[in-house]
């Protein structure tokens, strides 16, 4: 089994490190002095999905909802929607995800639309993209449309939403049940809504439905003065293990996990804390292992523009900002690819990520990936590597913080469950 460790810097980094615990044989204080095994989760398809005696029967064989890692032949899947996304308020966590040339952007837009004539050229992109998921043979299903600037209040705070555009970063399927994340900013507390229609077909087909514990989001799950000023001062506080969310509550989203059969790997982010990861880690728990791995990276939020998963023994990694464990994977005997330099402009507005969403790929099968009709470059990385490309622009639809992997949740891949470390 692969063992992964945490090697962060500083105070935080060293918390990091012996977080888990009795995994590396290693004492740590307080309650993640538990063992930090790898994890879980498991279910067996039996049955026909029938209209009576659901609360008894057991899984269906033909339960629509499958799916064990990144590359399996993809015959399902959620797509999201750009109509009506909102620019989110300009909150703490907000600010400790975005770049400082975007920060007036936010102070001027938040709570209203993004600009109306780029969302409608991102709308059509995404049309085109589910257009080509079906022509390849694959089933597309989308979120409800929702208006996510009306403003909604808790007890802990108030927001307005953001979209439905990633449906990758609230759910993450594993084998035949759907997590539902509890994600960490305020304006996506409700992002759930969308989805819940889907999920509720799929529930009834019997596939499982987790949701995890929502966090109330107030004030203490941020660090209100978290010190970022430049990508140096994000570089400082990264290597420290210093992010903007705190350990008050649990709290991840769903694109901080990325699986591979048997093993699922993690970041710590400014949106996924460790008790978040604790928390899947037990659920997950014994039949999946989570492993936390960690990167060079002065904004780690997401995974799968830094670390992306597309083959048994396969990853693509991101060279600007290096695995800190990527000599396990060497070891087990994985080929570590690094994709080019994105050759995305940079006039081109990113307002929620950076340019290498161009490893943001999509996987249909081992052998075909979608990736960006821009993106020259590493479609002739694919190619080299006996990967057929499917081209797409989907550059208007980028700048709302995603490519395909992001765009995505694969529901069904024709697979079974598998470990690929031993």
């Amino acid at each position: 089994m692969l063992r992964v460790r945490c090697l962060r810097g500083g105070s935080r980094g060293a918390e990091a490190a012996h977080y888990l615990g009795s995994r590396l044989g290693r004492a740590f204080t307080g309650w993640v002095q538990r063992s930090f095994q790898s994890t879980q989760a498991a279910t067996a398809s039996q049955n026909t999905c029938a209209a009576d005696d659901k609360a008894t029967s057991p899984v269906p064989k033909d339960c629509p909802v499958c799916s064990y890692n990144e590359w399996d032949p993809l015959e399902e899947v959620i797509v999201g929607r750009a109509e009506n996304a909102c620019v989110p308020p300009f909150s703490v966590e907000v600010k400790a995800n975005t770049y400082e040339k975007y920060w007036g952007f936010y102070e001027k837009f938040g709570g209203q639309s993004f600009p109306k004539d780029h969302l409608k050229k991102a709308i059509a992109e995404i049309e085109e993209m589910c257009n080509i998921l079906k022509r390849e043979g694959v089933i597309v299903k989308r979120p409800d449309p929702i208006d996510w600037s009306v403003k909604y209040k808790t007890p802990d705070f108030e927001s307005t939403g953001m979209y439905a555009a990633m449906p990758r970063d609230i759910l993450l399927v594993v084998g035949n049940e759907i997590i539902e994340a509890p994600m960490a900013w305020r304006a996506r507390f409700f992002e759930y809504r969308a989805y819940r229609r889907i999920i509720k077909d799929y529930f009834n087909c019997g596939a499982k439905w987790t949701t995890a514990p929502k966090p109330t989001m107030a004030d203490e799950l941020y660090d209100q003065d978290y010190p970022i000023r430049s990508v140096e001062d994000r570089h400082k506080l990264a290597a420290q293990g210093k992010f903007v969310t705190t350990e008050f509550e649990p709290c991840f989203d769903a694109a901080d996990f990325i699986r591979a059969g048997r093993d699922i790997f993690v970041q710590r982010s400014q949106v996924t804390n460790y008790m978040g990861i604790e928390w899947m880690r037990r659920h997950l728990a014994p039949d999946y292992r989570v492993h936390i791995i960690s990167f060079k990276d002065p904004n780690p939020m997401h995974i799968d523009a830094t670390f992306n998963i597309i083959g048994p023994g396969l990853v693509l990694s991101n060279p600007d900002r290096p695995c800190h464990q990527i000599e396990l994977f060497k070891k087990a005997g994985w080929t570590v690819i690094h994709p080019p330099v994105p050759l995305i402009p940079d006039d081109h507005p990113l307002w929620m990520s950076s340019k290498w969403l161009s490893m943001n790929v999509l996987m249909l099968d081992e052998k075909r990936v979608m990736v960006d009709a821009n993106e020259t470059s590493i479609q002739k990385m694919f190619e080299n590597l006996g990967i057929s490309t499917i081209k797409v622009n989907i550059r208007h639809a980028n700048s709302l913080g995603g490519g395909f992997h992001c765009w995505t949740c694969d529901i069904r891949r024709r697979g079974t469950l598998q470990s690929y470390f031993e």
